[in-house]
């Protein structure tokens, strides 16, 4: 029952997908992380499913494209491209750890926040305007992948505050489970981009890994550890620097 529970909780935390409500407690509250990247999952088969339908239907490259980046944006709600804007306009306050902190509890969009939101929506667009129906299968992959590594930053790395959403759920996981849960879904579904697709599939892990460490050299050096805002900001980080090694990787090599 508190599996479940805890099911219910990380799909209606991190998606817009209606699930029954719960009440958050300490034993529900234990394994919800383990289902995050399951919301990663939703989303891959719903791009899969639907760039599949919109190229057999001969969609034009530009509605593909529109469609494609919109589509995981609503499935979560914008709940992490808004720790992406957040954490944009930290990074370019240029002020200290706490002034950072500080602008990523602010509820107001910035001047970077937009400037960000813009150019990665404009990047979006661009490349998968150069995706192809083969291409689907492996950034479907990725979704889940960037959630994993997402939910094993936060049971892994220091919060740098005491409160906030990813002090919440580190604290009431049990970490060394969640974590082992994390890793092999990162390994399955890595395995599972390599064998839909060699170049592609490396292309994918290889941007994932090394998103992965800028983003705790980011955690680490500007803001002392990891909160739900930088979670968000790396996992919009990830997802697009995967998808962009993937169309790369199947347009050249």
């Amino acid at each position: 029952m508190y599996i479940l529970e805890s099911f219910f909780i990380a799909f209606s935390m991190y998606s817009k997908i209606p699930v029954p409500r719960v009440e958050w407690q300490e034993k529900n509250m234990k394994y919800a992380m383990c289902f995050f990247p399951a919301v990663g999952m939703v989303s891959g088969i719903l791009e899969v499913v639907s760039g599949m339908l919109l190229l057999r239907a001969g969609a034009g490259a530009f509605l593909f494209a529109v469609v494609m980046t919109l589509l995981p944006v609503l499935v979560t709600g914008g709940i992490h491209m808004d720790g992406f804007m957040d954490t944009l306009d930290a990074l370019g306050s240029y002020g200290d750890r706490e002034k950072k902190l500080a602008i990523l509890k602010d509820p107001h969009a910035g001047a970077f926040a937009i400037l960000g939101l813009c150019c990665y929506l404009l990047w979006s667009v661009a490349v998968w305007t150069e995706a192809e129906a083969d291409m689907l299968p492996v950034i479907g992959c990725g979704y889940v992948i960037s959630r994993a590594l997402s939910g094993l930053s936060v049971v892994t790395f220091k919060a740098a505050r005491d409160t906030g959403l990813a002090s919440t759920f580190q604290a009431a996981a049990v970490r060394k489970r969640v974590r082992v849960v994390m890793i092999v879904l990162i390994l399955v579904f890595s395995v599972l981009s390599l064998v839909l697709n060699e170049k592609m599939g490396a292309a994918s892990v290889l941007a994932g890994l090394l998103s992965f460490l800028y983003y705790r050299s980011v955690c680490v050096r500007q803001f002392g550890g990891v909160t739900g805002d930088l979670a968000g900001y790396f996992l919009q980080v990830c997802e697009l620097a995967m998808l962009t090694c993937i169309v790369l990787a199947g347009r050249i090599l």
